[in-house]
């Protein structure tokens, strides 16, 4: 009996000894680094070398740190999570797709922090981040450029899913920003501040309601639109852009607004030098 059970034990032991790391919990807090491994459990002494082999071994909820410079591919975020570049170069270059995908879950907060996102310098790429699903999105500190569709596409099919976007810059991206409601079974909404966007041929910060579909509230401050085709663009019945403390500036048109859209103005904006400025239709009392 006493061998039968010394048998029984080795066995469990060399199955334990054997689970792949996926195996074990997810961890909070991982780490990638440009001379990391994704075959390690990416800790802070043996990081991963790709977001998409961080994401795997992060719990929801959790986040994702850069160690040190380096280039860390394209990524899916399907849960929860914080992707921050610290204080480092953390780049994702994205050929021909997406820089990061959001396609989370419908209470999930997803914040994207000190990121360089570069569609390989040749607008190759398609979208820079690409917002589809998820309660909220936040971008901080971000450099996005070099994309032949939109620096950020927010187009979530969440109802009522929100945008905090602040300190960005878009350069190279038709458009620059975009949200819309084409997906959505309700309204959204947007925040936009200190974010700029130029070099742009078609749209700057836009708007877009397709017919029949929902509604949808973005606000923008501070923000600066620049050699773009038209810098703000409010599309649409129910597309309305609410904008103060802003340049706009050396565009083709300044201020657009179609199809029932509206652009509302605090009245402290700089919209001069455009080929056609345009002109909110309405104004906001200041409090």
């Amino acid at each position: 009996m006493s061998k039968m059970f010394a048998w029984f034990f080795a066995l469990c032991v060399a199955i334990l000894v054997g689970l792949p790391t996926g195996a074990y919990a997810q961890a909070t807090r991982t780490w990638v680094s440009g001379v990391g491994d994704d075959v390690n459990p990416c800790s802070r002494t043996a990081p991963c070398k790709t977001f998409a082999g961080a994401i795997s071994k992060t719990a929801a909820g959790g986040e994702i740190d850069v160690l040190d410079p380096g280039g860390f591919g394209t990524v899916t975020i399907t849960k929860a999570i914080t992707i921050d570049g610290g204080s480092t170069f953390a780049s994702i270059l994205a050929s021909a797709t997406n820089g990061i995908n959001v396609n989370a879950g419908a209470a999930d907060v997803v914040i994207l922090r000190n990121l360089s996102i570069n569609g390989a310098g040749t607008t190759l790429g398609l979208n820079g981040i690409n917002f589809l699903a998820g309660r909220r999105l936040i971008i901080e500190n971000c450099t996005i450029e070099n994309f032949s569709q939109a620096g950020i596409n927010i187009r979530p099919s969440t109802s009522g899913a929100n945008t905090f976007v602040s300190h960005v810059s878009i350069k190279g991206a038709t458009p620059g920003l975009e949200i819309s409601t084409l997906n959505a079974a309700g309204g959204i909404s947007a925040f936009v501040s200190n974010t700029s966007v130029t070099q742009a041929t078609g749209l700057g910060f836009s708007a877009v309601v397709p017919a029949g579909k929902p509604s949808l509230g973005m606000v923008v401050d501070r923000i600066n639109a620049t050699f773009v085709g038209t810098g703000v663009s409010a599309n649409g019945a129910g597309a309305v852009i609410i904008m103060g403390n802003s340049v706009v500036t050396t565009n083709g048109i300044g201020v657009s607004q179609a199809g029932g859209g509206s652009v509302v103005s605090f009245k402290n904006n700089e919209i001069f030098g455009n080929a056609t400025d345009g002109t909110p239709l309405t104004g906001v009392t200041l409090q």
